[in-house]
């Protein structure tokens, strides 16, 4: 492309802004952080719709506005630019018609359409499907709160959902049978697309998905009111695989939180809720993931992590039975515990013997040379067999210096993990 026609490429994470738009009435409490929630954001990625490229031809000072009812997610498309290229030779792609074919048919492109929208949305939205879990937050009261606190007031006390200055988040189960969701879900799937690498939009024909939707729910301020709002943070999809022979296997296949409420917690609580439904049915055998990102993983190894520790399995006297080289009734016995706590906790395989190394790592004296081998025997054995195919076709010395390098690696990352989790 020359010159001329490259400055009239406009780079299209930048162009697209998003917006959770609120009714004035519920912008006003919002204090320091919690502002946040109403500030645009920008995409991570778009190019499921404009192209690997990432980029949009024909204008300049191009800025595309898709601002949703922080509720129901109505949504309302603005675009405008400084300057359009017209030219029959090199014509201007047709933004409208692209993200027509991702959005629900029903936005709107007036703001005083979408502003009344808002305002009757705000009082009237509820969430679909069944309440299955709720955490309360205190409210920022001026500019110098940073409202991050994890439940507590000053005094230390618990929050109740119903004090004065509480924020609640709520979590709904549906699915494709619960009235209205069909095409609920059809509003907030474009999430998935903006920021999930490799993100697709599931197949409404396969009837069996599962969703837990997390909102932020306030009371209006004013003393006489008896309205309650309820504000989009984000959600995961689950779908039931079968499980020889008379089980199912849960795969989470999505899972976003909104950028205004990211690293504020509200991830871990989508999860864990998540975990503990998965926990209660007794249909299911364990909780898979479908191609992870390094964040999501994070933040499932942390949980995992804090649950099994809150379970008392570091003070498990068969915890430490069986590490690296050992006689075969101590193996014998660590394999067969290791399964009993494994399927009890509905567990993968892969990802529970890397929690355990990581608790095993927490609790180890590096100082102890003997129990360090242990530990690094018993992990590069796990490693051995996980990457077996690749390391069976290499020399014997080639296979030690692989293995060693990948030990030093998991090792490195699991000490980020640990940090990260019990810091």
């Amino acid at each position: 492309m020359s010159e001329d026609l490259a400055e009239w490429l406009s780079d299209s994470n930048e162009a697209l802004s998003l917006q959770l738009v609120r009714d004035p009435e519920d912008e006003d409490v919002l204090y320091a952080q919690e502002k946040r929630a109403i500030e645009p954001f920008h995409p991570t990625f778009t190019y499921p719709i404009f192209g690997e490229r990432e980029k949009i031809f024909g204008y300049k000072g191009l800025d595309i506005q898709l601002q949703f009812a922080s509720g129901s997610l109505r949504q309302f498309l603005s675009i405008t630019y400084d300057s359009k290229l017209n030219s029959p030779a090199t014509p201007s792609d047709e933004i409208e018609g692209t993200l027509y074919k991702f959005i629900p048919p029903d936005y709107t492109k007036s703001e005083m359409d979408f502003s009344k929208l808002v305002e009757k949305d705000s009082s009237e939205f509820k969430p679909l499907g069944e309440k299955i879990g709720s955490y309360v937050r205190p409210a920022a009261t001026s500019s110098k709160s940073k409202g991050k606190g994890k439940g507590k007031v000053s005094n230390g006390e618990e929050l109740k959902e119903d004090d004065e200055n509480a924020v609640v988040f709520e979590m709904y189960k549906a699915t494709w049978n619960t009235p209205g969701f069909r095409e609920y879900h059809r509003r907030m799937q474009l999430f998935i697309l903006l920021f999930i690498e490799g993100g697709s939009y599931v197949h409404e024909d396969e009837d069996s998905w599962e969703f837990i939707t997390l909102y932020e729910k306030r009371k209006r301020p004013a003393a006489d009111s008896d309205i309650w709002t309820y504000h989009f943070v984000g959600y995961v999809s689950v779908y039931p695989f079968w499980c020889y022979p008379d089980q199912v296997r849960l795969r989470l296949s999505q899972f976003v939180i909104l950028p205004p409420y990211q690293n504020q917690g509200h991830g871990s609580k989508l999860y864990s809720t998540l975990f503990s439904q998965m926990l209660s049915r007794p249909e299911v055998a364990e909780l898979t993931v479908e191609d992870p990102a390094e964040a999501f993983e994070d933040l499932r190894d942390r949980n995992d992590l804090r649950f099994l520790v809150s379970n008392g399995i570091l003070d498990d006297p068969k915890f430490s039975i069986g590490i690296g080289p050992s006689d075969e009734l101590s193996r014998s016995e660590r394999v067969k515990w290791e399964s009993e706590i494994r399927k009890k906790y509905k567990i993968t395989q892969r990802q529970f013997d890397r929690l355990l190394e990581m608790l095993l790592l927490k609790q180890l004296d590096l100082k102890d040379e003997k129990e360090l081998k242990k530990y690094r025997l018993h992990v590069k054995a796990r490693l051995y067999r996980f990457n077996y195919e690749m390391l069976s076709q290499m020399t014997l010395e080639e296979r030690k210096e692989a293995l060693a390098k990948t030990y030093e690696s998991v090792v490195e990352d699991y000490e980020r993990i640990l940090e990260m989790t019990f810091h």
